[in-house]
């Protein structure tokens, strides 16, 4: 059975993106770029919101994707993807299927499956829903040091309290701090 692990980016006022969609505070180096490199290897599969897929799908096919990173590019590019989305009509993006309905039957079905984990990039809407399903095995959050003041929220939307155990962590040479949650189920 496969896990469902959710990554992302976090400042210490709990934004992953300023306004704006702005990321560029996300302190990318070669040793975030190595552990991409190693995070993406143990995928199966990418799961993706509108909002972060359409961020994602510009990029990482283009040559400023390509020049940025060339190893992390042909993974993502390689990679079986899915994006969730009511209202996209399609998935250009190599390897991608568009899932309009059903997550959380889609994702069920998904983690009973052989194979490599899958992996929830961004995309804070469809983690809030998959928290409320509970179908999120593990919290990565690379927290970094800045505050920002204004942004999205990491965890919105979310109806009722639930309990995260600390299982890892990992301090970069930048200041960021891997955080690796697993939720404690009852």
């Amino acid at each position: 059975m496969r896990k469902l692990i959710a990554f992302n980016m976090m400042t210490l006022d709990g934004y992953f993106e300023g306004h704006g969609h702005d990321i560029s505070w996300h302190g990318v180096d070669q040793e975030f770029d190595d552990f991409s490199i190693e995070q993406l290897k143990t995928a199966g599969v990418l799961l993706f919101g509108r909002v972060t897929y359409e961020l994602m799908a510009s990029f990482w096919p283009s040559e400023a994707g390509h020049a940025d990173d060339p190893i992390v590019a042909g993974l993502m590019n390689s990679l079986p993807k899915i994006v969730f989305s009511r209202t996209l009509e399609k998935a250009d993006w190599n390897n991608t299927l568009l899932v309009k309905t059903n997550v959380a039957e889609e994702i069920t079905n998904l983690k009973r499956q052989t194979g490599m984990d899958l992996f929830l990039f961004g995309s804070a809407d469809l983690a809030a829903t998959l928290i409320q399903y509970g179908l999120i095995d593990e919290y990565r959050v690379l927290l970094n040091p800045i505050v920002l003041g204004k942004g999205s929220p990491l965890f919105k939307g979310i109806e009722k309290p639930f309990r995260l155990k600390l299982k890892k962590t990992r301090k970069f040479k930048n200041g960021n701090i891997l955080l690796c949650y697993q939720p404690e189920r009852k």
